[in-house]
């Protein structure tokens, strides 16, 4: 039996990139997709370019948010599909396979969340890779470093919200890396990292937008690590843009 895949993205204000990455859920050639997308009250042509692609798209919210780990939560509320992934507005699949290799090793290897590699690119030179996100290097003890994987190569069953509950609406950038503390903390979940690039990342998301935005997340993870009793400090979190820096590609 086909196990459902639950994909959902949110966006506001997102009309630049929002058909990319609905065309790339969509294109996928996975037979059992569950497509949710959540629009925080977008005030540009967004939601017109959602509705545009009709009932392909299983479910959309379009409603005022506290955010965007609140619109997740919203569209995890909603998800019926046993496996959950959540791709932003920005990116999109890195090809058509995706979620049927990854439906595949949820099955094969009994698994409760599986990760992989994620390529940057700009707006400008969408062809041309920036960086290269090797979730390899994360592990549960690694956390205290800040450490995570690709959040939007991470696809869980959706028993593991059930059990560990969904994100806190507290972060402004680092809810992600909250949420996976508060899972991987007890190393106690079965979990596969496939060394393999599955989504492409546009550059200048919220968690990419310059220095003023790297002093909140790092102020943030040091409270995420507090929070779930993870040892952590300022110096410890330094220390993982060393790895930032070799996945740098040259021009």
């Amino acid at each position: 039996m086909l196990m459902k895949v639950s994909i959902i993205t949110v966006v506001r204000n997102g009309a630049s990139t929002i058909s990319r990455s609905i065309e790339s859920v969509l294109s996928q050639d996975y037979p059992s997709v569950e497509y949710i997308v959540v629009d925080g009250a977008s005030t540009d042509c967004t939601l017109s370019i959602i509705n545009s692609y009709g009932s392909r798209i299983n479910v959309v919210i379009s409603e005022p948010d506290d955010g965007i780990y609140d619109a997740m939560n919203k569209g995890i509320m909603r998800a019926t599909g046993e496996i959950i992934g959540i791709l932003n507005a920005d990116d999109s699949y890195s090809s058509c396979h995706v979620l049927s290799e990854v439906a595949a090793l949820f099955q094969i290897r009994d698994i409760d969340a599986l990760y992989a590699d994620l390529e940057y690119f700009s707006a400008e030179r969408p062809n041309h890779v920036y960086r290269l996100y090797r979730s390899k290097y994360f592990s549960p003890n690694r956390l205290q470093f800040g450490l995570m994987p690709a959040h939007p190569t991470l696809f869980l069953r959706r028993s593991v919200y059930e059990n560990y509950g969904l994100f806190s609406s507290a972060y402004k950038i680092a809810g992600d890396f909250e949420f996976v503390a508060r899972i991987f903390k007890n190393d106690v979940l079965k979990y596969y990292y496939l060394p393999k690039i599955l989504v492409r990342m546009q550059l200048g998301g919220v968690s990419t937008s310059g220095f003023s935005s790297a002093v909140i997340l790092n102020k943030e993870i040091l409270k995420a690590c507090y929070s779930n009793n993870i040892p952590s400090n300022y110096l410890k979190l330094l220390l993982r843009y060393s790895l930032k820096l070799m996945e740098l590609i040259k021009k």
